[in-house]
């Protein structure tokens, strides 16, 4: 639901504007091993109800813009719609994390219609450029590679903070291109 909506913008500003702002979007829903040992770890029950009050992020996509100013167009024409409730936001593009993480996080629940009626589900969305998906996915190779070196660990999060401070430049000199 989540992924047509976003395709529909796409082609929507790409008729107003001669551009898509979205590069790419990818979508997943997780597992139910996933589920259950997201559960466990909160020392939560593993039940239906449990997933439903407890977990937002069942269904997830990532977009992925060319342009920092297309993912706050984007998140604001998609909470625009009147079928979508956001519940909430992160955006660590203006505050980043400390590890230097940039991307722009929402919680929001939509309608999904199913054989015995309507349900609400709640879906997070990552919305990234293109050099903020770049850092974040080495990012997430480098700590796999490092894990059980701890000398390797602590080296990293500078470099990677400098790295990200480094793409966070590139992504306003493109903007300003």
């Amino acid at each position: 639901e989540v992924q047509t909506k976003l395709e529909v913008l796409n082609d929507d500003l790409k008729s107003r504007y001669q551009r898509n702002p979205i590069h790419s979007i990818k979508s997943r829903i997780k597992k139910p091993v996933s589920l259950a040992k997201k559960l466990r770890k909160k020392g939560l029950p593993v039940s239906v109800d449990s997933i439903k009050g407890n977990i937002n992020d069942v269904a997830g996509v990532r977009v992925i813009c060319s342009f920092v100013d297309d993912i706050y167009t984007i998140s604001e024409m998609l909470t625009s719609q009147t079928d979508i409730t956001l519940i909430s936001q992160k955006d660590y593009i203006e505050h980043p994390k400390p590890n230097g993480y940039r991307s722009f996080h929402m919680i929001i629940e939509v309608p999904i219609y199913t054989s015995t009626g309507k349900q609400i589900a709640p879906v997070e969305i990552q919305i990234r450029t293109i050099a903020m998906d770049f850092w974040a996915s080495l990012e997430h190779q480098l700590h796999y590679k490092s894990i059980g070196n701890a000398t390797a660990s602590s080296s990293l999060t500078g470099e990677l903070k400098h790295c990200a401070e480094t793409i966070a430049s590139i992504d306003l000199k493109m903007q300003e291109m």
